[in-house]
């Protein structure tokens, strides 16, 4: 691949479009916004002059909703010899371009599994796809050499491919990420007119479950809009849940000791169900998830404080392999919570002790 043409330069399109810059591809950049255009070329994503001839790879980066009329008008012009397209969504799309009597043997059908919270191409990284999932739906009809171009920019993007049906994909999307950004948007809601009192209490559990409550909303619409039933299906078992965990919960009320016996064994179930699901999300590098132990140390909100750290775990040849950090309200200080192998837990809290640290026990 040589040239590229990316057709929208928000987040995802700009992202790719940097990526393809980085590998010494030519991208040309082309959306609606002239605006997001000049910015994304300010960025060094790309040229904003149209490319003289076809190019090598057109890529469409709209939102779900308008992918078919985006690419069926590049396609009917010519602009590239293959074409692909980055929607979230992937049966809908395709559905409608074969509705529009296009002849799809240059087009497949893509979801590079990445994303943020912000939108827009200021949020946009050259890093964005590293090490992610990115789902390819070619159909028979799809050109071998349209394939092993989208296989290419999978590569320049340092994502890894996966290959599905463009409607297996689309249950799966409502699944992994749909649904739970509904489900975080309603818990999150429930905090919108709460007492300042209860909000401060806001612990690391609530932030974790709200966290991707943050995203855009009209992006959000755009994404349901176009899988909207395999969403709906979900729901509807999550609220056939909730009602039986809200009867469960009516029955720990009881002072009948049958009924609290129900209730314990209702919620029992769905917390059995949830630990099942739980362990079932890969781990690191999509390996099988491991169990790792916890050294919790308490640090000041000071810079290279977690740098000193890092450093001082590397020194006892302890690898981190995963952490987090808890603020402590109205206070300039926080708990690091380090993720280790069960062997190192004794080795890196006798070294951080000796180098000062507070260790929690």
């Amino acid at each position: 691949m040589r040239t590229a043409l990316v057709i929208g330069t928000g987040l995802i399109g700009t992202s790719v479009a940097l990526a393809l810059v980085r590998r010494g591809v030519t991208v040309h950049l082309a959306d609606h916004d002239p605006e997001h255009v000049r910015t994304a070329a300010a960025l060094g994503a790309g040229t904003d002059s149209p490319p003289e001839g076809p190019v090598d790879l057109a890529v469409v980066a709209a939102p779900p909703a308008h992918v078919a009329a985006v690419l069926g008008d590049a396609m009917r012009r010519g602009a590239a010899r293959g074409y692909l397209d980055v929607a979230s969504v992937k049966g809908g799309p395709r559905r409608e371009l074969e509705a529009q009597g296009l002849d799809l043997t240059a087009y497949i059908g893509t979801h590079p599994m990445s994303g943020r919270e912000r939108s827009g191409p200021l949020a946009a990284s050259a890093d964005l796809f590293e090490g992610r999932p990115w789902v390819l739906t070619p159909t028979r009809d799809t050109d071998t050499e349209v394939l092993n171009l989208a296989l290419e920019l999978v590569s320049h993007c340092a994502a890894v491919p996966v290959v599905m049906d463009a409607d297996a994909h689309d249950r799966a999307v409502a699944l992994v990420s749909h649904m739970p950004h509904l489900v975080s948007s309603m818990v999150a809601a429930r905090l919108e007119h709460a007492e300042e009192t209860a909000v401060r209490l806001c612990g690391q559990g609530i932030r974790d479950v709200t966290r991707i409550a943050g995203s855009d909303p009209a992006m959000w619409i755009d994404i349901l809009s176009a899988n909207p039933g395999p969403v709906a299906d979900l729901l509807t078992d999550v609220s056939a849940d909730l009602d039986e965990t809200v009867q469960a919960l009516r029955a720990l009320q009881s002072a009948d000791e049958a009924k609290w016996r129900e209730g314990v064994d209702g919620i029992q179930d769905v917390l059995r169900r949830g630990n099942a699901g739980q362990v079932r999300v890969p781990g690191k590098h999509g390996s099988a998830p491991r169990v790792y132990e916890v050294v919790a140390v308490f640090i000041d909100d000071q810079p290279g404080q977690l740098a000193r750290i890092f450093a001082d775990a590397g020194l006892v040849g302890v690898n981190i392999e995963d952490v987090r950090i808890e603020h402590a309200t109205g206070q300039q200080a926080g708990l690091v919570q380090l993720m280790v192998e069960p062997k190192a837990v004794p080795v890196l809290a006798a070294a951080l002790r000796e180098r000062g640290w507070g260790v929690r026990q």
